[in-house]
């Protein structure tokens, strides 16, 4: 018997990495002789650097850059298919994370951090770079990045214009080009614009600090961005799906890197390599901390299921609980879906060995339920 495991994570307790040990070891003790391939995932946001890393054996780096107000942090990132391709994530460096809650200021926030970290993981050798920009602390359109590989953001006297969002408001020319020779795929799941009332300012302007008045300085500042990149480098971008992520970093990805902006579930469960390890396999094991509506839509464990059912290899979800609509994914080749809850396994219980508690429910599950698995 082969099972695959390809969890994400169990937001708040597990990576997927941990997740997927977790899971293999209650299998081995249900199935001695199983062959289990452990496979995390995840769909772009926290975790997507660790999830491909250890799903490719790849290698971890690490690199000094400025955190979103300038304090410098270590910004981890990753090396896989032979080094010739990098991920990285945005909130590594410029993250809303690094920021305790009283010095958030989407005003001064820079996401300058993050483009050194594209450009300490643009090694020789490396052809493509997987970004997450998932949990940023910046609203900046993602000037600082630019700034950071090789562009210049002047106002009207000339003068370099001091990072962060609200300093756009005075921008009158951009100059220089990327030093980055590679591709760059962004793993993005929001189709906000980059301005009005559906875009980068309103929509994620408040989570990182941002109070109405500043909410309306900063969309101001983004639609003056966006019309000096139309005048200086002759792309409209502003209606973009996708252009409002990260506070409009998914805009300056694609204005200042030429990146393509891709949804991540499928972006990252592609590269994490799950297709070629479906060959011969007999059952998948998916989960996360919460299944729901929207896992069938965007998350890691819909894309899972989506593919095993393509591969005819029924899929079992566990999961930390259930909320509203998770029946959905009987309809996206989910065989079955079990809870920790559902096996006995209180919240403080979860909390204090979790990943105990999921070997632990995987075993009980595994005894419990009547799946049929494909013959091989």
């Amino acid at each position: 018997m082969k099972i695959v495991v390809a969890p994400n994570a169990f937001k708040g307790t597990l990576t997927a990495t941990q997740a997927a040990r977790a899971i293999a070891r209650g299998l081995r003790e249900v199935f001695p002789d199983a062959e289990v391939v452990e496979l995390p995932v995840a769909d772009g946001g926290d975790g997507t650097v660790e999830a491909l890393v250890d799903a490719n054996r790849g290698e971890y780096r690490t690199a000094r850059v400025e955190g979103p107000l300038g304090d410098p942090v270590e910004a981890r990132y990753g090396l896989i298919d032979s080094g010739r391709t990098a991920v990285v994530e945005l909130a590594t460096a410029s993250g809303l994370a690094l920021l305790a809650t009283e010095r958030r200021d989407p005003r001064r926030a820079s996401t300058y951090g993050f483009g050194q970290l594209l450009d300490a993981a643009a090694l020789p050798g490396v052809t493509e770079i997987i970004a997450g920009i998932g949990g940023s602390a910046t609203n900046d359109g993602g000037a600082g990045m630019a700034a950071a590989l090789g562009y210049t953001f002047l106002d009207r006297k000339e003068q370099q214009l001091p990072r962060g969002g609200a300093a756009l408001i005075r921008l009158a020319h951009i100059s220089g080009r990327s030093r980055l020779e590679c591709s760059v795929k962004v793993a993005c799941d929001v189709d906000n614009p980059l301005l009005g009332p559906n875009g980068a300012s309103h929509v994620y302007g408040p989570q990182k600090g941002a109070d109405p008045q500043t909410v309306q300085e900063l969309d101001t500042a983004l639609a003056r961005l966006a019309q000096v990149v139309r005048q200086d480098l002759r792309v409209d971008l502003a209606e973009l799906p996708g252009a409002g992520a990260a506070g409009g970093t998914g805009f300056g990805m694609v204005a200042f890197l030429g990146a393509k902006l891709v949804p991540g579930a499928p972006l990252v469960v592609e590269a994490a390599g799950l297709d070629a390890r479906l060959g011969g396999a007999d059952l998948v094991i998916t989960g996360e901390g919460r299944v729901d509506g929207q896992t069938a839509y965007g998350k890691a464990p819909g894309e899972v299921a989506k593919r095993a059912q393509k591969a005819g290899v029924p899929v079992v979800l566990i999961a930390g609980s259930k909320g509203p609509g998770w029946d959905s994914l009987a309809g996206s080749g989910v065989t079955a879906v079990v809870t920790l809850e559902e096996e006995g396994i209180g919240l403080q219980q979860a909390l204090n060995d979790p990943e105990g508690m999921l070997a632990r429910a995987t075993v009980v599950a595994c005894r419990r339920h009547p799946w049929t698995l494909r013959t091989s």
